[in-house]
């Protein structure tokens, strides 16, 4: 069979039925609900980790309104036959994303959160079919669905759809949430020029996310992803059995991006083992936990470049997926003297900080602890050694691509800023 790669698809079963390159993560699944008692899990990465991924493969294996048998066979879950007896296709799953929630104002972003409902409504339509669903429940359904619900009903909106789920299939629901903070990353960022809606969106977010998750009894298992962890009293607040695992946690800490086995079975299986050298130089470098990963994002873009062209150079995948907002926002602070440790990290050097992975966007940039926290969650920095434990952590530039972005953010920062400096003295 010829090696192929699907650079973006973040569907797993179209991903399986081409047949395209996967690495198998499957075994989280086991272990999520085996070895756990959580009922909320939070799984905090930066972006292009897979997150979306993986999101969609406990969809594909849950549901019970899909047929998954084929495209997990052969993979590490299937192993556990008597837990796929018990789990596989067995519960019905809600899958939501908030990924495109954003907008320059909070007009604009409510409207893309309705959109994302009311998709979400036409997705778990056939429920309507039954008459067993409440007549009160279905008529907010219909409104959500028609992008006419009110802010009450938009809060309450995915514990009435798993009420409804409940009652048509007689079992609790699986909640999959993904990038469940985009929303309110970008409301912040338009706080900071002064066109902000933080609070407006965060009350909404936080009305959906409770009702949700607090006090459900049609919730089963919860289970979502996002790039910062939100402190706990400001969304989560309630909820029973909460777990967060971040880049700072040993548990789970090899499921998101590819470790160095499965970078060397990649290239074997594409017969490109001449490339390890640079793929390692430019994509390598993060510590999750105590685990060594790569970033998969630029891996498999890297192996579809080669695959058209024998040569082709190594360049930066990442930073195309999303703007640098909150490097330009920490250099600019002039009240914090970061300027030498921006030197020592790419002069590749350590330096040493207190970090949290439970932080409010909008006091991302209240300390300069906070903001080497952030870079540390979206991955501009990683932890220097895999060893190290504590608030007190080591942390350096990963590798050769995020040392680019911190040349050209950075680097052109500074020298504005010496340049309008010189021009201010010479007035």
């Amino acid at each position: 069979m010829a090696f192929t790669v699907s650079v973006g698809e973040a569907d797993f079963a179209a991903l399986r039925k081409e047949n395209a390159y996967y690495v198998d993560k499957t075994e989280i699944i086991y272990e999520l609900v085996h070895d756990t008692n959580n009922k909320v899990t939070l799984f905090t990465r930066p972006r292009r980790f897979g997150k979306t991924l993986m999101m969609s493969m406990m969809e594909n294996f849950f549901s019970m309104r899909k047929d998954s048998k084929s495209i997990f066979e052969g993979l590490a879950i299937t192993e556990h036959k008597d837990f796929c007896a018990e789990w596989m296709n067995q519960y019905p799953v809600l899958f939501v994303s908030f990924k495109d929630v954003e907008a320059e104002d909070f007009d604009g972003a409510y409207k893309m959160l309705g959109t994302k409902l009311a998709d979400l409504c036409k997705d778990v339509a056939p429920i309507l079919r039954n008459t067993v669903t409440d007549k009160d429940d279905e008529e907010i359904f219909l409104k959500l669905k028609a992008k006419k619900a009110g802010e009450d009903e938009v809060k309450s909106s995915l514990k009435t759809i798993m009420r409804m789920m409940n009652a048509v299939y007689g079992k609790k629901v699986i909640l999959l949430i993904d990038e469940y903070d985009v929303p309110l990353a970008k409301a912040s960022e338009k706080d900071a020029s002064k066109n902000g809606y933080y609070s407006k969106m965060l009350d909404v977010i936080k009305g959906i996310m409770s009702t949700a998750l607090k006090d459900n009894e049609f919730l089963q298992f919860a289970v979502i992803t996002g790039c910062l962890r939100i402190a706990k009293e400001i969304i989560f607040t309630g909820t029973n059995n909460f777990a967060s695992y971040s880049v700072l946690d040993e548990d789970f800490s090899d499921y998101f991006g590819f470790s160095s086995d499965e970078v060397d079975a990649i290239l074997e299986a594409a017969d490109r083992t001449d490339k390890a050298d640079i793929i390692k130089e430019w994509y390598d470098g993060y510590i999750f936990g105590n685990s060594y990963v790569y970033c998969p994002w630029d891996v498999i873009n890297y192996l579809s470049a080669l695959k058209k062209r024998k040569n082709a150079k190594p360049k930066n995948y990442w930073k195309n997926t999303s703007h640098n907002g909150i490097l330009l926002t920490f250099v600019k602070r002039t009240d914090f003297k970061v300027k030498g440790k921006f030197e020592m990290l790419m002069n590749s050097g350590t330096i040493v900080q207190t970090i949290t992975d439970e932080l409010t966007y909008d006091t991302l940039h209240s300390s300069e602890d906070n903001l080497w926290s952030v870079l540390l969650m979206t991955g501009y920095i990683t932890k220097a050694d895999a060893d190290e434990e504590g608030e007190t952590v080591s942390l350096k530039i990963p590798n050769k691509e995020i040392a680019s972005i911190f040349e050209d953010t950075v680097v052109k920062l500074f020298k504005e800023t010496i340049d309008t400096n010189k021009q201010k003295i010479g007035r």
